[in-house]
């Protein structure tokens, strides 16, 4: 047996096994069901309530705690979510699962609506705040207060609180980002991987150099474009080859419900494997369940928990729609069965869909989205840190070593991937055992936390679209903002 296929077998047969794929699942259908399905009663709002935040008149909420605004934590978020787990990550999971790994990866998406909702609304509610008056929250934060201190579960708190914070740290060592960036650049212009990989490691010194603020500042700029550009040459690829679409959707039906046989370079996969690898892709891409983004989350400054819970929809949403673009470009352009995987891979559909122009545009996208993503990841770790520290005299020290080691492990996989020979989709295996942890410690929690996050819903309701009753005595936040109460107080009363 191959190194790589007792990777996979631990990947998908032990922690991405059948009982954490059932889990993930169950908890997206019971939170979509016990909100009344929240995010597709409510999508016009929601999209009306973000999209004004980022680009209307009225801009997203600096009132209250926080560190960024709604927009700076949206756009970091999506410069984590959106990056190079949508390109690399996705052609990863076709890779490996075949194209029925895509449908799984839909499904996932569809339910991790509401509970990327869920995390990000509950980390705003139960964060904390420093002497700076700067906010920190997430997933550790409401299983502290939510689970440890108001139901008084304590070790129940104590094993999910370990169970996540040890998986996230497990991202210190584990990190994608920089093999995937230097993977796609160097097999581009035929460079250096290693060479690569040591000018992303300063860029990205230079970009995480000013803290989490200058991260969201650069995500503001970066991410939005990205996006777009990203977004309109997968749809221009689509529509060129439109002719070719209705086999494509008989492709990743077929392969969902009956595996797909070994063709090409492609080894094959069975119906398990697709659901496997494409419900872990899913996670990684949209963090839905994940916990992470909403670590970033919580630091907005915002009024209301659930308007900054909202852009959870919104981020899975938009995540959906860049999976499902590269997707497209490599089953449409049918280079996925060619052999290659990750970064490599989508590239080589954007090079059969526009040409060797459109591959050199894209692996500049690539550079730039690895950028955001490894700052991202890098901010949410530091939350982790900050609440392991707590109080400690060590606190700021170890927090600065962190700052200045975080790329390093990174760059070492790159060293390590290129002398040992390993392939990327191998090393996108380790990246999933990452996640497995903290999604099973996460999900857990957001079950009996539900209560709270469906209380929040309604008191938003309420107190915003006139839906019930409103309960002056109800705390928008555990740790109440008095400045940000007040002023919501004035609002519903006049």
């Amino acid at each position: 047996m191959s190194f790589e296929e007792l990777v996979t077998i631990v990947v998908y047969d032990y922690l991405w096994g059948l009982p954490l794929v059932l889990l993930v699942l169950f908890t997206g259908i019971y939170l979509t069901v016990r909100s009344k399905f929240f995010p597709f009663r409510h999508f016009v709002l929601v999209m009306k309530s973000t999209l004004g935040s980022m680009f209307g008149k009225k801009k997203a909420s600096a009132e209250g705690a926080g560190v960024l605004s709604s927009m700076e934590a949206v756009s970091a978020a999506l410069g984590t979510t959106i990056g190079v787990g949508n390109i690399g990550g996705v052609a990863s999971a076709i890779a490996v699962g075949g194209p029925g790994a895509v449908f799984w990866l839909w499904v996932a998406a569809l339910f991790g609506l509401i509970i990327k909702m869920a995390e990000i609304t509950l980390a705003v509610h139960y964060r904390s705040k420093d002497a700076n008056n700067e906010a920190y929250g997430g997933p550790n934060y409401y299983m502290k207060k939510g689970i440890g201190i108001e139901k008084n579960w304590t070790v129940v708190f104590k094993v999910l609180s370990a169970l996540f914070a040890f998986g996230m740290l497990i991202g210190y060592f584990i990190n994608i980002q920089t093999y995937t960036v230097s993977e796609a650049v160097a097999n581009t212009f035929d460079i250096s991987m290693i060479g690569v990989g040591v000018f992303y490691t300063i860029a990205l010194y230079i970009m995480i150099g000013g803290g989490l603020k200058s991260v969201g500042r650069f995500a503001t700029v970066l991410v939005p474009f990205m996006c777009i550009f990203y977004i309109a040459g997968g749809l221009f690829i689509v529509a060129i080859n439109f002719a070719d679409f209705p086999a494509m959707m008989s492709l990743i039906m077929d392969g969902a419900f009956n595996g797909t046989a070994a063709t090409g370079g492609f080894v094959g996969a069975g119906v398990s494997l697709a659901i496997k690898s494409g419900m872990a892709r899913s996670v990684f891409s949209t963090e839905a369940g994940w916990g992470a983004s909403a670590m970033i989350h919580a630091t907005a400054k915002v009024d209301h928990p659930v308007k900054q819970g909202m852009f959870g929809i919104f981020e899975v949403f938009v995540t959906f729609i860049v999976c499902t673009i590269t997707s497209m470009v490599i089953l449409i352009t049918g280079v996925w069965n060619s052999g290659l995987d990750g970064a490599t891979l989508t590239l080589a559909g954007f090079e059969t869909g526009v040409g060797s122009m459109g591959r050199i545009i894209l692996v500049v996208g690539v550079f730039l989205f690895g950028l955001t993503t490894s700052s991202g990841v890098y901010a949410q770790i530091e939350v982790v840190v900050r609440y392991l520290l707590g109080d400690s005299k060590w606190k700021n020290k170890i927090l600065t070593f962190y700052k200045w080691t975080y790329p390093l492990p990174s760059l070492a996989m790159v060293v390590i991937a290129v002398y040992m020979g390993y392939p990327g989709a191998t090393l996108w295996l380790f990246s999933d055992a990452s996640t497995a942890l903290p999604i099973l410690a996460n999900v857990i929690a957001l079950l009996i936390l539900l209560p709270r996050f469906l209380a929040l819903i309604k008191d938003y309701m309420a107190r915003y679209q006139g839906v019930g009753k409103i309960d002056p005595d109800f705390r928008i936040f555990y740790e109440k903002d008095q400045d940000a109460e007040v002023k919501e107080r004035a609002e519903w009363e006049h």
